[in-house]
């Protein structure tokens, strides 16, 4: 095979070691199927025009080929990030709702079972915890919630719960996702918000911590009125 020479780049970049047309041209006969082996290359080809015949417009065809199918992936992931976008920014508006809703009413513990489903798009929504200091909240065996919500955890959204009937209670046989929020109250005692949902969308799977964190947080303020 023909040895390399050095070759000015297109793009007025420093020469490199490439090897000669020849060798290239050589190479490619000695291998037809390599292109086809690697659509992506056709990207980076100046596309030829259709002067010479069927061969030459086939391979334009690989190209655009290529080309269409590297769009096709852009926009399906453009549009699941639209998608997770949309719904992330309809969940920070209601738990903005469901805010609102702790701080007008007298009972939290009341406007978490009955006003928050609603205003969360959530089949069920409820307070849970170790030691049960009030009416309203469920109670948990020990070391439920460090097992739920390891290492500290604040929030998560989970596509396959466990523990659905500890959880969920009545709703369990509804919720297909939940996400679970830890509610630091002031007394220290371990106080878990559970939301359960039919609908995946109404829950989802990621960049939404910080907005759960935020509720469990506002569940507890009004929990220390």
């Amino acid at each position: 095979m023909t040895q390399p020479r050095r070759l000015l780049c297109d793009n007025g970049c420093e020469p490199d070691s490439l090897p000669a047309p020849a060798a290239v041209e050589e190479f490619l006969r000695a291998n037809p199927a390599f292109l086809a082996d690697r659509p992506d290359l056709y990207r980076h080809l100046a596309p030829p025009r259709r002067v010479h015949g069927e061969r030459i417009a086939d391979h334009m065809a690989a190209m655009l080929t290529a080309e269409r199918r590297r769009l096709r992936g852009l926009e399906s992931e453009m549009d699941a990030a639209l998608t997770a976008g949309r719904a992330n920014q309809g969940l920070t508006i209601r738990v903005r709702l469901a805010v609102l809703a702790l701080m007008r009413c007298p009972d939290p513990v009341e406007a978490v079972q009955q006003e928050l489903p609603a205003l969360l798009g959530v089949e069920s929504c409820g307070l849970l915890a170790e030691r049960p200091d009030r009416r309203g909240i469920g109670k948990l065996p020990l070391g439920t919630i460090a097992r739920l919500l390891p290492g500290g955890r604040e929030a998560l959204v989970r596509a396959h719960p466990t523990d659905r009937e500890l959880l969920h209670q009545e709703a369990a046989g509804l919720v297909v996702r939940d996400a679970l929020a830890r509610v630091p109250v002031w007394t220290g005692e371990a106080v878990l918000l559970v939301l359960g949902t039919r609908d995946p969308a109404a829950l989802p799977a990621r960049h939404v911590t910080a907005t759960l964190a935020f509720l469990g947080r506002a569940v507890a303020a009004a929990l220390a009125r």
